[in-house]
């Protein structure tokens, strides 16, 4: 599916409401005359003057206002919605400063300015004051579950009863989840069974049929749920019953109220940024099995050129694209173009040598194992980590989102490279073949417990154990008057003159 023209299937009754894709005003005004700017920047300052009494920064005035009321480090462990404050008392939980960050000042003393260009100004929603709201009731709720563990039947039982009876939704399930023995064999569920709508992957499109997803398993399902919808995501509730669960913030003990609240519109959401992959290959003379017109994903048929003789595939990604050297023996050797220019040639010599191109929310994922930083969701950028790079100075990079990336196979290469996308569809890619990489108009909105912020540091402490150590001890009253003493006197005996130091340690 084309990623750039419209909203996708079903966007015009999209359950979400945020500012998202940026919007670009299309039109120039006039161009000012001398005595209208220095009007303009008098009014202008007036206005900074304005804005700076009602926000406190910390560079000026030395702390910050949060609203949250307590440290991220001391909050509760609780991961559940129930613990957020209601919509009707959120002032007192209302962030005093954008996750943008402040606008800078563009006017650099008495004569200098930056030039205005309307038609490239952005106008983004901060992503602190997203909130998830509802254009119409959702009815539609897909549940995806972990496939092959007997754990979560159980809790997929509860939550489908639930919706169905409690909620009076329809709930989309993949076919072959009622296939599980366990399943087939419950009488008890068989009359809710019967109510379920079921879909195949890579055959049935129901991108424009769901309203809401509910995941129970760890944050494979979450990339599961992504690859499904190469279009606008509905809004993604993600319970953790795996083993990570880094992206899964929900607990399953009390889902009946957090369920009724996200239903309420009673929720914050991050828009976790996408890859738009675009890949293209020689035919070689190969033809493409398309079942019943319906390509991975879910997407039509992939586009064939017929005048140049190229295969074109396209993926939308959460987490990353690797291309690595696969089970060749050679160096892996490939080109990473930045907006049509050459600006390096990755080579790497080992088993998964090669390269990561991932999303922030990636970040904490390969990316984090092969030594990047850790991005937040919010952070507008592309990391490109190397693997295994025959090169001591190849360090991660990050570049912002708008650039694209294209990696292509160096002329010199001796073997091919394997590229997979959030870790499946796993393919070859030849000389003259090509990968194009940029940030995707459809973001995958994940709801949060609490906030975007509180829920990464959260999940950084839980799950990745970030900086966790033990504290050092502090000194005793009468241990620290020692050691202020012992300090005391070696300034002194530093002062008469260098000490002597015998071989027992005695000075």
């Amino acid at each position: 599916m084309a990623d750039g023209g419209g909203a996708g299937p079903g966007s015009s009754e999209r359950a979400w409401d945020t500012a998202w894709p940026p919007r670009f005003s299309g039109r120039s005004p006039p161009r000012p005359s001398t005595t209208e700017m220095e009007q303009e920047t008098v009014s202008g300052s007036a206005e900074l003057r304005a804005e700076a009494a009602s926000y406190r920064c910390s560079a000026c005035h030395g702390d910050e206002d949060w609203g949250l009321g307590h440290p991220i480090r001391g909050r509760a462990k609780s991961r559940s919605l129930s613990a957020a404050p209601a919509l009707a008392s959120t002032r007192e939980f209302r962030r005093t400063r954008s996750l943008h960050g402040p606008c800078p000042v563009t006017t650099f003393g008495p004569k200098a300015c930056v030039l205005q260009n309307p038609q490239t100004i952005m106008h983004i929603q901060d992503p602190a004051s997203q909130r998830l709201t509802w254009n119409k009731s959702p009815k539609s709720v897909l549940v995806i579950k972990k496939i092959r563990d007997a754990s979560l039947l159980q809790p997929f039982k509860e939550l489908c009863v639930y919706l169905m009876e409690e909620n009076n939704m329809i709930v989309y399930v993949e076919k072959k989840v009622l296939e599980d023995p366990a399943i087939v064999s419950d009488d008890r569920f068989g009359p809710v069974k019967r109510k379920f709508c079921t879909f195949r992957e890579d055959y049935d499109d129901i991108s424009n049929q769901i309203d809401l997803i509910i995941c129970l398993g760890g944050d494979g399902t979450l990339l599961y749920a992504s690859s499904l919808f190469q279009g606008s995501v509905p809004p993604v509730m993600a319970f953790h019953l795996g083993s990570l669960g880094f992206l899964t913030p929900f607990n399953f003990e009390n889902f009946q109220s957090q369920v009724t609240q996200v239903i309420q519109g009673n929720a914050a959401v991050v828009l976790r940024s996408r890859l738009k992959v675009r890949v293209v290959k020689e035919l070689r003379g190969k033809k493409v099995a398309v079942p019943n017109g319906i390509s991975e994903n879910g997407v039509l048929a992939a586009a064939l050129d017929a005048e140049v003789g190229k295969q074109v595939m396209q993926y939308q990604v959460l987490n990353e694209v690797v291309i690595d050297r696969g089970p060749s023996s050679y160096l892996s050797n490939v080109d990473v173009y930045l907006d049509g220019h050459l600006i390096t040639t990755v080579q790497g010599d080992a088993c998964p040598a090669g390269v990561i191109v991932s999303t922030p929310t990636g970040s904490t994922a390969y990316a984090a194992a092969a030594g990047a930083s850790m991005i937040h969701p919010n952070v507008p950028a592309i990391m490109l980590t190397p693997i295994c790079p025959h090169s001591l100075s190849f360090r991660p990079i990050v570049v912002p989102a708008g650039v694209e990336l294209k990696i292509m196979l160096s002329p010199e290469a001796r073997n091919t490279v394997w590229v997979s996308f959030d870790g499946r569809k796993r393919q070859e890619v030849r000389h003259g073949d090509s990968i194009s990489i940029t940030t995707s108009r459809y973001p995958l909105p994940s709801i949060c417990v609490r906030d975007p912020v509180s829920d990464w540091f959260e999940s950084l402490a839980q799950c990745l154990h970030w900086n966790v150590r033990k504290k050092q001890a502090h000194f005793a009253e009468d241990e620290e008057d020692a050691h202020e003493e012992d300090g005391a006197g070696r300034a002194g005996s530093q002062a008469c003159g260098p000490a002597v130091c015998t071989r027992d340690g005695r000075t």
